[in-house]
């Protein structure tokens, strides 16, 4: 039998949560915006984990399912796309300093355990000069072309009928 970590367990408590978070904040209306956002989350961060981690930035070599892929699937797929969709429902209806203000609360903490986990844990391995404003900056380019995305889909969709 494989003796669990500390790091290990941490990370399945962590997508546990997020799971059971995740249907609250996907199921709200309007519905499709939702869905819509966490698909964009999903893809993109997807694509950017494989990449940094394809070209030697990241590293996790503690992760769940490390037989499948080199990238953090529950990050990937669960956490960060929750804190995307709980951004995006927050800045709804604000006005573009609104959106850039409100990303704050929401990077800050997720910097600050990134950079406890690059140096304390064995969860993420940052490499060949990548450090925390490196995250910062990526994250924040993310979260704010998946608010574009869902603004430009919210003006093609002014006016027509939706699931809401």
């Amino acid at each position: 039998m494989i003796k669990k970590s500390w790091q290990s367990y941490f990370l399945i408590i962590t997508t546990i949560i997020g799971l059971c978070l995740l249907p609250f904040a996907i199921i709200k209306r309007p519905f499709k915006d939702w869905l819509i956002v966490y698909l964009v989350s999903i893809i993109g961060n997807a694509a950017a984990d494989n990449y940094l981690v394809s070209k030697g930035y990241l590293s996790y070599p503690r992760k769940l399912f490390s037989r499948i892929t080199s990238i953090h699937l529950p990050f990937d797929f669960i956490q960060y796309p929750l804190i995307l969709l709980y951004y995006n429902q927050w800045t709804l209806n604000s006005k573009p300093a609104g959106v850039l203000f409100k990303l704050f609360p929401f990077l800050v903490p997720q910097i600050l355990i990134e950079t406890i986990a690059a140096k304390k844990t064995k969860l993420i391995s940052w490499k060949n000069g990548w450090s925390w404003y490196h995250s910062m900056i990526s994250l924040m380019i993310k979260m704010l072309v998946c608010r574009g995305i869902i603004a430009l889909v919210r003006v093609i969709n002014k006016d027509k009928v939706s699931l809401s």
